[in-house]
């Protein structure tokens, strides 16, 4: 996957996650956008984007989201700061290239799932 995509889609998911406080409805919502794109591994996502990157983006966002929300994680609890969520981001995408990097053929939402992990130190 290359680099400039997932640096897009980190900023978008960071910089727009602040709190994860859905109803049941928007919970099941969420789950629902998601569904669709959990099949999806590292070299697949790139190969159909063909270099779309508000492809990757919107897919990467609805991965994340779901983690967070799974995990109950309040970014505004890790990071208040545009200088500290600047740190998240840089290493979440660091993380999420490692992960892609050590198995393309890895499911993209588990790597996501571990990014979001070693980005908060969980």
């Amino acid at each position: 996957m290359k680099n400039i995509a997932l640096k897009s889609a980190v900023c978008a998911v960071i910089l727009g996650a602040s709190t994860f406080a859905f109803a049941d409805e928007a919970a099941e919502q969420m789950v629902q956008d998601a569904l669709p794109v959990m099949h999806y591994t590292c070299a697949s996502i790139a190969e159909e984007a063909n270099g779309d990157e508000a492809f990757v983006v919107t897919v990467v966002e609805k991965m994340t989201a779901l983690s967070l929300y799974n995990r109950q994680i309040n970014i505004e609890e890790h990071a208040t700061t545009d200088e500290e969520k600047a740190q998240l981001r840089e290493a979440f995408i660091a993380a999420l290239s490692e992960g892609c990097a050590a198995d393309k053929d890895a499911l993209l939402g588990g790597v996501v799932d571990n990014a979001v992990k070693t980005t908060l130190g969980l």
